[in-house]
């Protein structure tokens, strides 16, 4: 008999979308009460602590074409994925499926052999359409081993922090989609090499993927500043250049302060932009107001104060946000500000330090423009700040 997977998820999955284990028997299928059975394992840290993690127990009724049982584990996965990427820029998780078949037979319940699946690694991302459900990760963006889709060329200020991020972990067994170092060429003629951990020494669930610099004023950020108008960064495995460069061009400050955000992108990453045009920021309460009872009533006399008020406000919450408005920018943004719309996790990077306001994105609406119809491209858009005018917890 034969009892066998036959659609496992990518070896390095977006748990936002379908993980899907499919599992097939070639006998038993018309028995009474016959089910798939699959025994979910998550955990992080070390690979060989599976023993550890978390256990969910699926059950599924053959499907009504091919009888096989089809598990989407993606939510489960998810679900388990609670830690910020500011906290943790490698917030993997390891998991692996243990599937056997039951029925019963009369009496009893007879249970089949297990089998195990590879395992696979997952973050809090997700694919897009029109992608195909467990198509590998490595070749869903030209950039990969950066964790980014891009644009190929972007705009960065001089006094600019930011972090990109690398996937230095295996992916089944291919040197071409893993990085060990990130190559930088200015146009000064400034040339660096930027050392990246090399996963493949650990088994550590947080040390798959890697920051690098890409802001000028990041820390170890490796060019000469002197003379330096544009940058590009190039991933590499020893010596061979892997996946597209990105190309950054030193734009000079706007007269408006710089609004520089970053938020988790498809890839549980994050991306940058920087919004230097004109920029506002409002506050808002929402208020409540009550009669308190007036008079001196445990006196023994009744009298009141003048002073007294038959209504006053409290607050029940404050919320402060700000208007960014981006430079023109070309249509190639277009992709990464609509994972800005959707992303979970935003961030205003403050201004000379490594420090970050947390925020949420208001504006629900974009009409993405073209180069063809409209030529230049600026957009604006709205955040509220994650923390309120009030210290309340």
């Amino acid at each position: 008999m034969s009892y066998s997977f036959i659609q496992t998820p990518a070896s390095m999955s977006l748990s936002q979308s379908p993980m899907i284990f499919s599992v097939s028997s070639s006998q038993y299928t018309n028995e009474n009460n016959f089910q798939y059975i699959g025994e979910l394992y998550i955990w992080t840290g070390s690979l060989s602590a599976s023993g550890s993690g978390d256990v969910w127990t699926l059950a599924k009724y053959p499907s009504s074409v091919g009888k096989t049982g089809i598990f989407d584990v993606s939510r489960i996965v998810n679900s388990t994925q609670t830690q910020l990427v500011q906290q943790n820029i490698s917030p993997i998780s390891y998991s692996k499926l243990e599937s056997y078949y039951r029925y019963f037979n009369g009496t009893t319940y007879v249970t089949g052999s297990h089998i195990i699946s590879p395992l696979f690694k997952s973050i809090d991302g997700y694919q897009i359409f029109p992608e195909t459900i467990g198509q590998a990760i490595e070749t869903i963006t030209p950039f990969w081993p950066l964790m980014t889709d891009g644009p190929a060329s972007q705009s960065v200020m001089i006094d600019n922090i930011g972090q990109g991020a690398a996937w230095v972990g295996n992916i089944g067994t291919t040197p071409g989609t893993i990085a060990d170092n990130i190559l930088y060429t200015g146009n000064n003629g400034s040339t660096a090499v930027y050392n990246l951990p090399t996963a493949s020494a650990t088994d550590n669930s947080n040390e798959q993927v890697a920051g690098f610099p890409i802001g000028p004023e990041e820390f170890n950020f490796p060019l000469n500043l002197a003379g330096l108008e544009r940058y590009t960064i190039q991933a590499r495995y020893n010596v061979l250049l892997v996946g597209d460069p990105i190309s950054f061009n030193i734009v000079c400050p706007q007269k408006y302060p710089n609004i520089r955000i970053k938020w988790k992108n498809r890839f549980g990453e994050f991306d940058y932009l920087n919004f230097d045009m004109i920029n506002k920021k409002s506050i808002s309460s929402q208020k409540r107001t009550y009669q308190p009872q007036l008079g001196s009533w445990q006196g023994s006399t009744l009298s009141y104060n003048e002073y007294d008020s038959q209504t006053l406000n409290y607050i029940v919450d404050s919320t402060q946000n700000i208007i960014c408005n981006t430079n023109w920018i070309s249509e190639d943004y277009n992709e990464i500000l609509k994972q800005l719309l959707v992303s979970n996790e935003i961030y205003w990077c403050q201004e000379n330090t490594t420090e970050v306001k947390p925020i949420t994105i208001v504006t629900s609406n974009i009409q993405f423009k073209t180069g063809v119809v409209d030529h230049l491209i600026q957009y604006e858009f709205e955040f509220a700040f994650g923390q309120g005018y009030k210290l309340i917890i």
